[in-house]
């Protein structure tokens, strides 16, 4: 599998989101999940704090395994009712020693603020980011659903010497497109590295949902209740049927077709995908396989081009 860079980190172009690791799945089950990621070349592994015991749990599977892996965690976001959010200093101070507890480790390869905190400077933030670099806590900074002008907001308040946001994590994937016009011209233009959670776009982009139907049980739209109406519109399954039969036509589905044309954007660094079966990790290391010519890309991106409503 091919490696791409953030920052000084080399990580594989697939990765494994573990979100489900705190969130749904059973403790048993994470480390098969986290097994098959490392025997098929994935080497970046992104949790967060928010994620319930998703940390803990990944970093007792990783076990001796850590030195072989890049570790991305996340702070900012509620992770308890007693518990403060945000970006304040003393706040990221407090999250990243909890994160190195619960990961297990002595550091965060790439340390990420989960979402903009209006009620802090974001020099504050970078600062107290940059004394835990300094410290040898953290290796790389990053940032997650940050506009193009928070980047540069971000940017423009680095102080001389100290480090600056290496990559954001935003949404992004063949049903939302929004960020072609907004953070991702900005990342090609800055050299910030470009991480699309939610690629499988909820599973709707993986063909497990059919058009009229209830979610299947047990799947994320299935948990997420009168919510999955807004995802399981007719305008998305206009859009991947479109997919699908263009990916089938080339001996592929439509999950192929999702990690496979994210692969092939220079400026995506890894295609950040969950898994909650150690199939479902091989299947998306193979999808990157899938190498899409510049011509089929832009044939994709036409096709992906038809107004559907927000995936998420």
């Amino acid at each position: 599998m091919d490696n791409r860079k953030i920052g000084s980190l080399e990580v594989s172009v697939v990765g494994l989101g573990t979100n489900n690791f705190g969130l749904g799945m059973d403790e048993d089950a994470v480390g098969p999940v986290v097994d098959a990621a490392m025997e098929a070349g994935v080497n970046f592994f992104d949790t967060a704090d928010s994620y319930g015991k998703s940390e803990e749990r990944l970093g007792r599977a990783l076990g001796r395994r850590r030195e072989d892996v890049v570790v991305a965690t996340k702070f900012g976001s509620p992770v308890g009712k007693d518990r403060p959010a945000g970006a304040a200093p003393d706040y990221v101070r407090e999250a990243a020693e909890r994160s190195l507890r619960e990961l297990g480790t002595d550091r965060i390869d790439l340390y990420q603020l989960h979402k903009p905190d209006p009620s802090t400077p974001i020099a504050d933030t970078l600062a107290a980011l940059d004394e835990l670099v300094r410290a040898g806590k953290v290796l790389e900074i990053g940032c997650s659903n940050f506009s193009a002008a928070q980047l540069r907001e971000a940017e423009a308040a680095v102080a001389d010497g100290a480090v600056r946001f290496v990559s954001v994590q935003n949404h992004y994937n063949l049903l939302n497109r929004d960020d072609e016009t907004d953070a991702i011209a900005e990342c090609e233009r800055s050299g910030v590295a470009y991480l699309p959670y939610f690629p499988l776009a909820s599973g709707l982009l993986t063909g497990k949902y059919t058009r009229g139907e209830a979610p299947p049980e047990g799947t994320r739209l299935d948990r997420w209740g009168p919510r999955a109406g807004g995802v399981l519109t007719d305008a998305n399954f206009d859009v991947v049927d479109a997919l699908s039969a263009w990916a089938e036509a080339r001996g592929h589905g439509i999950l192929d077709l999702a990690v496979a044309w994210l692969a092939a954007k220079p400026f995506v660094a890894s295609v950040i995908a969950g898994a909650t079966k150690p199939e479902q990790v091989v299947a998306n290391v193979a999808a990157a396989g899938w190498r899409l010519s510049p011509e089929e890309v832009s044939e994709v991106d036409a096709l992906a081009a038809v107004p559907a409503a927000g995936a998420n």
